[in-house]
C-alpha cells in the first residue's frame, strides 16, 4: 500500500504527519506500507521525513492569499499550474491508495490533481480557520479531521473531531535532563519561551527588553530561531547583567528530543498560538501565556489562542498589547497564585488530544483495508 502526504512544509504541517505515520506503524507494523511526501521544496521537512523513511517529491508551490498582492497573479498563472501538472504525473506515477492533506502551500495542486486522478483524499486541518486550500479540498475528500470542535466552513457529515496529531514522544520529558541539556539551576522558576518560525524577532526583541526584569524572578530557555539566535545572543550578552547570565539559555531550535525535555521543565509557557503549540503545551498540561501572530492567514492564530483561553489553560496577549509593564504584571500575579496555575495546568490537559494522530492513523488503515 501507498499513502502520501502533502502539506505546506513549516513544522505545524510536518510534524503532525510524523505523528500520524509512526502510529500507523504501531498498528500496521507488516512492510508493505510506503509512505511518499509530496510538497515545496524545504531543508527542513526533507531532513526531517527522512529520518521517517519518507520518499520525497518536491513541486512548484503557489501560495492563495486572503488580501491584494502582484504575486497572487505569479503564482495563479503559473506556479500553481506548473505545480498541479507536476503533482498530475507524479501522482499517475506513485498510484498512491490514498493522497492525505495538511493543507498550505503546494498541497492544493497534489488534491486537485488527486481528485482528476479518483485518488481519495483525506484532510487535517489545524486551525480554527482553515486556509484557503483546506477550504476547497474539502470539497471533495472523504474525511475531514479537524483539531478544533467548532471550526469554521466544514461540511459535518463528513468531518471528525480528532484534536491535532502530536508526537507521543514529546509527552516523555525528563526534569532532571533538562537540567544537564540547558544547564538549568533550578533556582528560579522556568519559562520556556518560544516564538515560531515566522514570529520569533517580534518575541525576542521583547524579551530582550526585559531581559534583566525577567531574570531576577525566573529563569528562561529561549528558543529564538535558527536564524536569529547568534543575534539574540549577541544582543542579550550586552544588554544582561552579567550576575544573572546563568539564568539565561537561548537556542536556535529545539528538536524532538529537546523538546520534550523542555516542555517538562518549564512552569510557564510563552508561545505562537499555532495549532501545534497549542496542542503540545496542551498534552504536557502546562500553563501558557499566547502571543497571536498578527499576520497569520485569516488571523487564525488570534482564533485559535482565544478558543483555547476559554478552557482557562492559557491567558493572551495580542502583540500589539505586549508592553513591559503590562506583561510583568501579568507574570507576577500569576506566580503570586499558585493554585490558579495548577487550575491552568489541569485545564490544558482537559483539553488535550494525546490520542489524535492514533485515530487518524485507524481511520487511514480502515478505510484502505475496506476499500
Amino acid at each position: 500500500m501507498k499513502i502520501l502526504f502533502t502539506g505546506g512544509g513549516t513544522g505545524g504541517h510536518v510534524f503532525p504527519i510524523v505523528a500520524i505515520v509512526r502510529e500507523i506503524r504501531r498498528i500496521y507494523p507488516k512492510k508493505d506500507l510506503v509512505f511518499y511526501y509530496m510538497g515545496p521544496k524545504d531543508d527542513f521537512t526533507s531532513i526531517l521525513l527522512q529520518q521517517e523513511d519518507f520518499v520525497i517529491k518536491t513541486i512548484i508551490s503557489g501560495k492563495l492569499r486572503r488580501y491584494f498582492s502582484w504575486q497572487n497573479f505569479v503564482d495563479i498563472l503559473f506556479k500553481i499550474p506548473i505545480g498541479a501538472v507536476q503533482s498530475f504525473f507524479m501522482l499517475l506515477r506513485i498510484k498512491p491508495d490514498l493522497v492525505f492533506s495538511k493543507g498550505g502551500p503546494g498541497s492544493i495542486s497534489v488534491t486537485v490533481s488527486a481528485r482528476l486522478l479518483k485518488i481519495p483524499v483525506f484532510l487535517h486541518e489545524g486551525d480554527v480557520v482553515p486556509g484557503l486550500s483546506n477550504q476547497r479540498t474539502a470539497k471533495w475528500a472523504k474525511r475531514v479531521f479537524i483539531s478544533f470542535e467548532k471550526t469554521e466552513y466544514f461540511d459535518p457529515d463528513k468531518t471528525i473531531w480528532t484534536g491535532n496529531p502530536i508526537r507521543k514522544e514529546i509527552m516523555e520529558g525528563d526534569k532532571q535532563r533538562a537540567g544537564e541539556l540547558f544547564n538549568l539551576t533550578f533556582e528560579k522558576p522556568i519559562f520556556l519561551v518560544m516564538g515560531g518560525s515566522q514570529g520569533a524577532e517580534a518575541v525576542n526583541d521583547f524579551i530582550l527588553r526585559l531581559i534583566n526584569d525577567l531574570l531576577k524572578d525566573y529563569e528562561i530557555i529561549h528558543v529564538a530561531g535558527r536564524e536569529n539566535v547568534k543575534e539574540t545572543q549577541n544582543e542579550a550578552q550586552v544588554m544582561m547583567d552579567k550576575t544573572l547570565d546563568k539564568y539565561y539559555h537561548p537556542v536556535g531550535f529545539l528538536d524532538e528530543e529537546k523538546i520534550k525535555h523542555a516542555y517538562k521543565a518549564a512552569d510557564l509557557i510563552i508561545s505562537r498560538s499555532g495549532s501545534g503549540s497549542i496542542f503540545e503545551i496542551a498534552a504536557v498540561g502546562k500553563p501558557s501565556i499566547l502571543v497571536p501572530l498578527p499576520s497569520s492567514a485569516g488571523d487564525h492564530q488570534s482564533k485559535n489562542a482565544y478558543v483555547y483561553a476559554q478552557t482557562g489553560a492559557a491567558e493572551v496577549l495580542e502583540q500589539q498589547n505586549l508592553t513591559p509593564n503590562f506583561f510583568m504584571d501579568k507574570i507576577k500575579l500569576l506566580f503570586l497564585h499558585p493554585e490558579g496555575l495548577e487550575e491552568m495546568s489541569r485545564a490544558a490537559l482537559a483539553f488535550a488530544k494525546p490520542l489524535a494522530a492514533r485515530a487518524i492513523a485507524r481511520e487511514i488503515l480502515e478505510f484502505l483495508m475496506l476499500d
